[in-house]
């Protein structure tokens, strides 16, 4: 064997390189996509969170209530309009169109197994009208693991949220109810806006909240100060889990007396945290306090972070999310024995054509035939 005693020629590198993407190229096709752990779990609360929105869309359009293509590209119903009387705060339509793919809830199933948050257990939950797309795939992800929540809802909402006073958040989850697509309902309700009490709201606004929640049959939380709502939310809590312990906190939405606030939501990752930090917060919400009973949270603000962990789309488009795609279902897993039987080839051939004197044996091979 004749060894190549000089530096390899470019042509060869060139040829190398241009064999060595081929052979990467031929390893990639040997990836197949593999379902991901909790698979069935997690397609069943995307398609019963697909069907509560579709429930609440045709609800919608027989009130006459007229869906903004231009602001609810999928046509779901469930963005509502920039400012009306029970507006509490300001929004962004572009996170409340991402949180409306119903994949979402697939997401939340993922998190509460993360939680370790197992079936049957009961779990608090702070809502607000803000996001009622992920209130509802929330609900779903609990109804397929079979977990029980306590809830209590802030019915304000922030600018295209279910801002429209006669299909507040709390008239969705109670046509969800009566229609048997959800069995859960909020055992308390809150203004919600600044203070929890309205603050920010005319005094018509926060009377067509009152009314919701009246016509929805729902106890109203309403102290004369932000800490005794918090309080309040507390007791009702422990009242209703009836000595089972809690085993998770969840947060939807910006609601004062759930998260504390903008100045605390800076402090708190969205999603879930198993451990949440002690730090000088400048409220002590119920999230803060569940924490500090040892307790994992769930932080859901935030669409566009959440989107990208999860590998859901953070730009608007029209095109209406397919329920089961994404790498929470699939993950690519590539052949082991074809990488390595792949990678041994390109081996041998890279020493081969650097260390042979290739010249040598060939044109060898020319003078003999002459």
């Amino acid at each position: 064997m004749k060894w190549n005693e000089g530096k390899p020629s470019n042509t060869i590198l060139i040829a190398l390189t241009l064999l060595s993407i081929l052979i990467f190229f031929i390893a990639e096709q040997t990836a197949e996509p593999v379902r991901q752990p909790n698979f069935d779990k997690k397609l069943e609360a995307s398609q019963l969170s697909l069907v509560a929105m579709q429930a609440i869309k045709h609800h919608i359009e027989g009130l006459g209530i007229k869906i903004d293509k231009q602001n609810d590209p999928n046509s779901t119903g469930l963005i509502g309009q920039e400012n009306t009387l029970i507006t509490s705060d300001r929004g962004v339509v572009t996170s409340k169109i991402l949180s409306t793919n119903p994949n979402y809830a697939a997401a939340f199933v993922d998190m509460l197994i993360k939680a370790k948050i197992k079936k049957h257990s009961i779990v608090a939950v702070g809502m607000t009208g803000s996001f009622p797309a992920w209130n509802i795939s929330f609900l779903a992800a609990c109804k397929v693991m079979e977990i029980e929540p306590i809830i209590i809802s802030s019915v304000g909402a922030s600018d295209w949220g279910a801002n429209i006073p006669n299909m507040t958040w709390i008239d969705m989850e109670e046509l969800l109810r009566s229609k048997a697509i959800m069995p859960f309902k909020s055992v308390a309700a809150s203004i919600g806006g600044g203070s929890d009490n309205g603050r920010g709201l005319s005094p018509q606004g926060r009377d067509l909240i009152k009314d919701a929640i009246k016509r929805n049959n729902i106890p109203l939380v309403s102290e004369n100060a932000l800490e005794n709502n918090i309080n309040k939310r507390m007791e009702i809590y422990k009242a209703e889990s009836k000595g089972k312990p809690i085993a998770g906190y969840i947060n939807i939405g910006g609601g004062v007396a759930s998260v504390g606030g903008s100045q605390n939501t800076r402090l708190i990752p969205p999603g879930l945290t198993q451990h949440l930090a002690v730090k000088n917060f400048p409220v002590r919400a119920v999230i803060n306090q569940m924490a500090e009973q040892g307790m994992p949270v769930i932080n859901l603000l935030e669409v566009e972070k959440i989107a990208l962990k999860y590998g859901f789309p953070v730009e608007v488009t029209e095109v209406t999310p397919k329920l089961g795609e994404g790498p929470l279902f699939f993950k690519d897993r590539y052949s082991v024995s074809n990488t390595i039987f792949l990678t041994i080839l390109l081996g041998v051939i890279v020493f081969g054509m650097i260390r042979i004197d290739v010249k040598h044996y060939l044109f060898r091979k020319i003078i003999d035939n002459k």
